[in-house]
């Protein structure tokens, strides 16, 4: 007897249900990966004694290098910017996937001066490695105006290299979290490949992946994903607050599990059995 095949209404509350698990747990993460991307550049910093040091990361959905973070003195201004994947010393290491050491920047012709214009800040010197994966260059680090020299060396450029393969490593960890409607696509897409209705089938699949993840952006100081933010926060905290906070939660979720059982008998549902109280 052949399976019955769910219907797309089952299969959009699946994948519904699945896209706000991994939203919960991206923002309960998120705040990790941001944290070990400032220890890079505030290491690169002491370590070159650097002007600067930043983080550009590539944005598939703009297609354009944003600067993530930075650290150093004369770094915090281009926090936010963002540039063409082709533009300046940036651009070019992430194109290229070449490494760079440039002891004389403003006559270097990569050189691109509207991020120097927009930061008030004209480095003399750059360190630019690319920050790589399987899947090649996903950003870049820079280190700018190393105090203590001048020139620099094949060993700045393999030092900050180490530090661009720790950022790589936080950056591969979160992938599942910002590649989510891609990767159920592509679940599904394996799961319908022998399907002799397959070809048909990539444009619904598409769909359902689209509805199930369409509503994670929406609503972004929502009670949920507001109260998700604010316990992400609370991984450095006292462990005494924590048990604290854990506490009250579960007061909350014995609470709102009460009132929607009492909402499904008022709608004449049927009730499930009551959990026992702590």
């Amino acid at each position: 007897m052949t399976p019955r095949r769910p219907s797309p209404a089952a299969v959009e509350r699946l994948l519904a249900a699945i896209a706000l698990r991994a939203e919960a747990a991206r923002r309960l993460e998120g705040s990790g990966v941001g944290a070990v991307l400032r220890s890079v550049v505030e290491a690169t910093v002491a370590l070159f004694e650097a002007e600067a040091s930043s983080i550009a990361l590539f944005d598939p959905a703009t297609g354009r290098l944003v600067f993530e973070v930075a650290a150093g003195e004369k770094g915090q201004p281009v926090v936010g910017l963002s540039i063409a994947p082709d533009q300046g010393i940036a651009g070019y290491v992430f194109t290229t996937g070449q490494a760079l050491a440039l002891s004389d920047v403003e006559h270097d012709p990569r050189f691109g001066r509207e991020v120097a214009a927009k930061t008030a800040f004209l480095p003399r010197s750059i360190i630019a490695v690319p920050l790589l994966d399987e899947r090649g260059t996903i950003g870049v680090l820079e280190v700018l105006d190393k105090r203590t020299s001048a020139a620099l060396s094949l060993r700045d450029v393999e030092l900050a290299a180490v530090f661009a393969r720790q950022a790589s490593v936080a950056i591969r960890a979160s992938r599942v979290e910002r590649d989510l409607a891609t990767l159920l696509a592509s679940t599904l897409r394996e799961l319908a490949a022998d399907a002799a209705d397959a070809a048909d089938n990539r444009a619904t699949i598409e769909a359902l992946v689209a509805r199930a993840v369409a509503s994670l952006g929406e609503g972004e100081d929502a009670g949920p994903w507001r109260l998700a933010d604010l316990v992400a926060r609370l991984r450095d905290a006292d462990p005494a607050q924590v048990g604290l906070v854990t506490e009250l939660l579960e007061v909350l979720e014995r609470r709102a599990v009460r009132s929607a059982r009492a909402r499904r008998v008022a709608r004449g549902g049927r009730a499930a059995p009551a959990a026992p109280e702590a």
